[in-house]
């Protein structure tokens, strides 16, 4: 399985499903499962019983996971989803950049 190129904390757009066209921040990655959470997209509804982190208990809505491959990051130059690719600086460090523009992500 090939790596993901998905990190937290990055900005990405949807590009499939029912939520296509949101764009939102990476919350929590499954890299074993090539599966990522992204906010406010993909919310489900989730009947919970009372305990004690959540004493009333009740429907409470979540950010469901999704396929790595339906969603794309956002070039910080073009604000448009991109592709990744990788590149080794003179240094030896390996970065992430943009198909579209060629920046740094």
């Amino acid at each position: 399985m090939p790596k993901m190129k998905i990190k937290k904390g990055d900005k990405v757009e949807v590009l499939t499903g029912k939520d296509k066209g949101k764009r939102g921040e990476v919350l929590r990655v499954y890299p074993e499962k090539n599966k990522v959470v992204v906010e406010g997209v993909a919310i489900v509804k989730r009947h919970v019983k009372p305990n004690a982190a959540n004493q009333q208990g009740g429907i409470v809505e979540a950010e469901a996971v999704i396929d790595a491959s339906n969603v794309a990051l956002i070039d910080p130059k073009t604000d448009k989803p991109t592709r990744v690719g990788y590149l080794i600086k003179e240094d030896g460090t390996k970065v992430r950049v943009s198909k579209k523009s060629g920046a740094e992500l």
